[in-house]
């Protein structure tokens, strides 16, 4: 470029360019050094961001299904806790119906057990109206928790409904607390009756009380599988987007001091032209 050219300062022009490049990266940098993200806005890597947002998505995905299965476990240990009293209370009135079965009973004395395994029977209730989830009952309920980041990722829990109506599957316990049923407890007939009743409501509420150890167990192992997945799905996620906080602090330094050369070049190109005035001196 000739210096006697005063319409067309080239060198300012390339220098204000180089300049403008410099503080568009500087302004990169500064905003990942600042945010400590690679990717700030889908022009800093479009393919990125599309990648990391759909990571970002999954992740947030698995850690809400770690939160359902957390209040998984924790409503069938709400359940578990309330068939155990339940199994202990089915423990005592097996007793009381084995000591009715025996012939050396009177009817008083028969009267006395039959009385307290009515009580038995309204605290078996008791404890089945007071297994509660948010104020609402448990048992009888079933449950359908979200336990994945995908669509179908279900998984439903029955809680069996334990009433002395209902405990025994189609025997009804409630009747031992009365007279004139085949359960009642006034003759060793009946009472033996009601042993094998008892026996059938035990073992069904065992069976319940295993089928909900059996799903605790897989709910620990769902968790440690999703705990395992989030962490990598973040992990991966960290790759795509977060800064490398050493390069960009280089990389800043390095445009900073080319804005500052650059400036110094366009403030010397800004005086070059001023060399034709000492053609007029």
């Amino acid at each position: 470029m000739s210096l006697f050219k005063i319409h067309a300062n080239t060198s300012a022009l390339n220098a204000l360019n180089s300049l403008y490049r410099s503080n568009s990266e500087i302004s990169v940098a500064q905003s990942r050094l600042a945010s400590g993200k690679r990717i700030n806005t889908a022009k800093d890597d479009t393919a990125g961001y599309a990648i990391s947002r759909s990571l970002e998505s999954r992740s947030l995905g698995l850690r809400a299904a770690l939160s359902n299965v957390q209040n998984a476990k924790s409503i069938l240990a709400i359940g578990e806790g309330g068939y155990q009293a339940q199994m202990d209370v089915l423990m005592t009135i097996k007793n009381k119906t084995v000591q009715s079965a025996d012939s050396s009973l009177n009817d008083d004395q028969r009267t006395a057990i039959r009385n307290q395994v009515k009580e038995l029977l309204d605290e078996l209730d008791d404890i089945a109206v007071q297994a509660k989830w948010n104020g609402d009952n448990i048992f009888g309920s079933t449950f359908t928790f979200h336990v994945g980041s995908d669509e179908d990722d279900n998984l439903a829990i029955a809680l069996s409904d334990s009433s002395s109506e209902a405990i025994g599957g189609t025997t009804d316990l409630s009747s031992m607390g009365t007279t004139g049923d085949v359960y009642s407890l006034e003759d060793t007939v009946k009472s033996n009756l009601a042993i094998g009743a008892v026996d059938d409501a035990i073992t069904a509420l065992a069976n319940v009380i295993q089928g909900i150890g059996d799903t605790i167990i897989r709910l620990g192992l769902k968790s440690d599988a999703l705990s395992i997945t989030a962490k990598n799905t973040e992990a991966t996620l960290s790759d795509f987007e977060d800064a490398d906080m050493a390069h960009e602090q280089i990389q800043f330094l390095k445009h900073q001091i080319v804005q500052q050369t650059g400036i110094s070049a366009l403030s010397q190109a800004n005086s070059a032209p001023q060399i034709v005035l000492s053609l007029f001196r």
